[in-house]
């Protein structure tokens, strides 16, 4: 770049102060992803030139996103974008920000090696084109009950050149009676109470989010749901949180699931459950 604007190195270190005195978490990272996507360099190149100055209108486009970090916007929104495994998706304030834990399910899937796949509540799409990416003979079906979210997966899975193999339906499930060889889900599961953070709280979409008093009561719906439409698959994948591991395995049993599993995350703690018929 040409030495005709602001120092980067001093950009940073202003915006990361600003990010510190907010009590974001993580100040320097989000100041450095911030920069590196709209000057279009890359996080190492950015820490170690120390002489990189920006163009006026990467100032001007960085100013902009940090006065939007700094209400506490995530940097998801800001960018527009979240790589998720091997893609990167569109994300907006319709759907949630795609989390690395969430990709335990796509993992579940290449174990499985399933040739049909329902993914429920999809949402960007992550969970159902991760699918299609890696599992390229799989037919996967995507549902959702936000006109919004669907339309931003409908565009996730054009740019990924994967709409011909995904099929999006606008509801909580498709037509019944069917039968896939794995049913995937990440589904609202934060307790009505649980207090989260602005991030989150404030600005992904609640509906997304929350379960009921103790998480589980959109799980619970959706299973049920499932029984009665006659919707059928050997074994079922959902994500969960926190401490509900034997609650949502037990409701697995009783929805014609007996065996089940509880997966950790990196952290130890609860977040995928596995059921399988016999």
């Amino acid at each position: 770049m040409a030495a005709t604007g602001a120092s980067a190195a001093e950009a940073l270190s202003a915006a990361a102060d600003s990010f510190a005195a907010a009590g974001i978490e993580t100040p320097r990272l989000d100041a450095e992803v911030l920069l590196g996507e709209l000057a279009g360099v890359d996080r190492a190149a950015l820490i170690a030139d120390r002489g990189l100055t920006l163009e006026p209108a990467v100032s001007r486009a960085f100013a902009e996103a940090v006065r939007r970090r700094l209400r506490r916007e995530p940097v998801a929104y800001i960018l527009g974008s979240k790589g998720f495994r091997y893609i990167d998706l569109a994300v907006d304030q319709r759907v949630l920000i795609p989390r690395p834990e969430t990709e335990m399910l796509v993992e579940l899937a290449l174990e499985l090696q399933p040739g049909s796949v329902l993914e429920i509540g999809t949402g960007s799409g992550a969970i159902a084109l991760a699918v299609a990416d890696e599992l390229p003979e799989a037919r996967v079906t995507a549902t959702d009950v936000s006109d919004g979210a669907i339309e931003v997966a409908v565009a996730n899975a054009g740019r990924l050149g994967v709409r011909d193999r995904v099929e999006f339906v606008l509801g909580s499930l498709p037509p019944g009676p069917a039968s896939f060889d794995l049913i995937l889900a990440n589904l609202p599961y934060v307790p009505d109470a649980d207090g989260l953070p602005p991030e989150v709280g404030e600005w992904e979409p609640a509906g997304a989010l929350f379960g009921g008093p103790d998480g589980t009561d959109v799980i619970a719906e959706v299973l049920e749901g499932l029984n009665e439409s006659g919707i059928e698959a050997p074994a079922v994948g959902l994500e969960i949180g926190q401490g509900q591991g034997e609650a949502v395995a037990e409701l697995l049993r009783r929805a014609g699931w007996p065996d089940t599993e509880v997966r950790l995350d990196l952290a130890g703690i609860d977040r995928v459950v596995v059921g399988r018929k016999p």
